[in-house]
């Protein structure tokens, strides 16, 4: 974890460039600008800029983005990064914030980022469209979309290499799958944080949940960066079996990837995309307007369709593919307490001296 702070740091003075690839860099808002309260999903051209952090998949970000720009004229500069990049970046600058607003990642890492003070509540006209369950109740972050953990398994992969589907989180520690698995690293993906803190929840102590992690291990080849990118060496046959959410996994197999999804079992923890503003953001008033079109835009609704996940606010559209977190049997999460920075900071550190370090 210091390792990761240390190189956020570095990389945070090179932010900037970054995001002038991509447009101008925002700019601070004018003094004379409307309450918050006044904010509307803008459908005239303003133009200007916005300088974003995203943890949605690339390709969703850009066009999500550009729509909002086509509407709006206001020009989003955004630099994808994994939950827990997002959240050390956000330390990192958080004495010259070089974003304003958060789009997407794990609600656990919005709350994490909260309990840091790293950002600000803002109450959008639109926020409630949202079920009280899935905001904040401060107001520092709200809920997009929610996504259980499943396992994805290619099909010709596994007849290749004589190897069962999993369908339990038990059946993922059998000695036939050594070296056959991929996961992220609980060190930079919210998706894999989430996995740690459902085996909490299954096991009930966090000393169960390190000894199924160690088990866990001995199968895992490889631990990636972003939690998405596991399903995609599956989907390629690269690996045959990968943990993460299901909405990347039937992305994939919509593509015509030979893949099969399953959900554990035992049951499955699950995740709450979310959205929040930098707390000192050098332009509020253009990541708010970005905040509330995401809230209250058609288009944007039907853009996170098409990516399979499954929106949480009323009314909202859903692709008749997607896999609802009714659908299957999921744990009992406490989202506050595994999003806290105390308890975050100690699982981590425990995953890291006890499995990450020995890697």
């Amino acid at each position: 974890m210091k390792k990761l702070f240390v190189l956020l740091m570095i990389l945070s003075l090179f932010v900037p460039a970054a995001f002038a690839q991509g447009g101008q860099e925002a700019t601070p808002a004018p003094a004379a600008t409307a309450p918050a309260a006044e904010t509307t999903a803008a459908t005239a051209v303003t133009g200007g800029s916005v300088n974003a952090y995203t943890t949605l998949e690339e390709p969703l970000a850009a066009k999500l983005f550009q729509l909002f720009e086509q509407e709006t004229g206001i020009k989003v500069n955004f630099v994808r990064l994994s939950g827990g990049e997002c959240v050390a970046r956000l330390e990192a600058e958080a004495a010259n914030p070089q974003a304003s607003i958060w789009v997407g990642g794990v609600g656990l890492d919005h709350i994490t980022a909260k309990s840091k003070g790293l950002t600000t509540p803002y109450v959008s006209r639109y926020a409630s469209k949202t079920p009280a369950q899935f905001r904040d109740p401060d107001n520092y972050f709200i809920g997009l979309y929610v996504g259980p953990l499943t396992f994805v398994t290619n099909t010709d992969r596994a007849k290749e290499l004589g190897l069962d589907i999993p369908q339990s989180w038990a059946d993922l520690l059998k000695p036939e799958y050594k070296g056959y698995i991929r996961m992220a690293s609980p060190n930079s993906s919210g998706t894999a944080y989430n996995v740690l803190t459902t085996m909490l929840d299954i096991y009930g102590t966090e000393d169960a949940m390190m000894d199924y992690m160690k088990q866990l291990d001995k199968n895992i080849d490889q631990y990636t960066k972003s939690g998405s990118a596991p399903g995609k060496s599956v989907a390629t046959g690269e690996i045959p079996i990968a943990i993460g959410y299901a909405h990347d996994q039937v992305k994939l197999k919509a593509a015509g990837a030979p893949i099969v999804i399953t959900a554990p079992a035992e049951g499955t923890g699950y995740e709450l995309a979310s959205m929040s503003l930098v707390k000192g953001g050098k332009d509020t008033v253009n990541a708010k307007k970005l905040y509330d079109w995401i809230l209250s835009s058609p288009v944007a609704q039907q853009t996170f369709t098409e990516w399979y996940v499954v929106l949480v606010a009323d009314g909202a559209p859903k692709h008749p593919d997607a896999l609802s977190i009714n659908e299957i049997k999921t744990v009992v999460q406490d989202m506050a307490w595994d999003g806290d920075s105390v308890n975050k900071t100690r699982l981590l550190d425990r995953w890291t001296n006890e499995i990450g370090n020995k890697r």
